[in-house]
């Protein structure tokens, strides 16, 4: 039997939630079990299918855009194999809401073919902000993801495979969440990208490395030449703190959210 952590992460708080728990359901199946990291989050290890057999567990993790899974990853998600393996579907929320990302990953699951025994939405540092989440997952965080994961393990041993209830979350899925200016306009995200201050850059690279979609150009990496999904890896990542973000309308949406959601939110589990 193998156990895998599956996961997206552009700034690593998905990658430290679905690793922790990935680890400790392996731990608590057996000496026998083999267990595996798969990283989706740069482009180029998206180019392959994943194909898993019916005997994995499968731990599978995204952050929360806008209330859903990331429009971005979706086609690449949709090419996933499951052939009947479990799945413990998790995703990642800044303290917000992770509204209909869940139930929406856990469909996108079962029409692949996985078996769901479980799922969670779990708490991280907001993309946009070092303030929203700050620090999260934390100690407190990781006990719960001990303790859920061991409920996994009871649940799996006992030959208790199919979640119990229902996820959180409607069908038909509710559009991605449009925030709005203080004006009450829609903020056009699409046309945002982050800018560089060339007088701290040192070109490292590591912004390019960082951009999971390939939207930053090697020769220049002040040029974002793609699509840019807001995951913020290039500005949390480089070591110069040359990237930022200054359009009016995304400053006056992410002061609002560490206005609004500043008090602890807390993980939600489905057994």
């Amino acid at each position: 039997m193998k156990v895998y952590s599956v996961y997206f992460s552009a700034t690593g708080t998905t990658k430290k939630v679905v690793s922790r728990m990935g680890n400790r359901i392996s731990e608590g199946l057996g000496k026998d079990i083999v267990y595996k990291e798969i990283d989706i989050t740069n482009p180029r290890s998206r180019k392959n299918k994943l194909i898993f057999d019916s005997e994995d567990i499968v731990v599978f993790g995204v952050p929360t855009y806008a209330g859903r899974v990331p429009n971005l990853l979706l086609p690449f998600l949709k090419t996933i194999k499951g052939n009947g393996a479990l799945c413990i579907p998790v995703v990642l929320f800044g303290n917000r809401n992770y509204d209909d990302s869940l139930i929406e990953l856990s469909e996108i699951m079962r029409t692949n073919f996985f078996r769901i025994t479980a799922a969670g939405a779990f708490v991280g540092e907001h993309s946009f902000s070092i303030e929203l989440g700050k620090g999260r997952p934390d100690n407190e965080d990781f006990k719960s993801i001990d303790k859920f994961a061991m409920m996994v393990c009871q649940k799996i041993l006992s030959g208790s495979v199919p979640l119990n209830g229902s996820i959180k979350g409607a069908i038909p899925y509710r559009d991605y969440f449009s925030p709005r200016d203080r004006f009450g306009n829609k903020i056009n995200f699409v046309k945002i990208k982050p800018k560089t201050t060339l007088e701290l850059c040192d070109d490292c690279k590591i912004c390019y490395e960082a951009c999971p979609l390939g939207s930053i150009e090697y020769d220049d990496v002040s040029v974002v030449s793609g699509k840019c999904m807001k995951c913020c890896a290039c500005v949390k990542k480089c070591p110069k703190g040359s990237k930022f973000f200054d359009d009016e309308g995304y400053l006056f949406h992410k002061d609002e959210l560490e206005y609004m959601y500043h008090e602890r939110k807390e993980i939600e589990v489905f057994l």
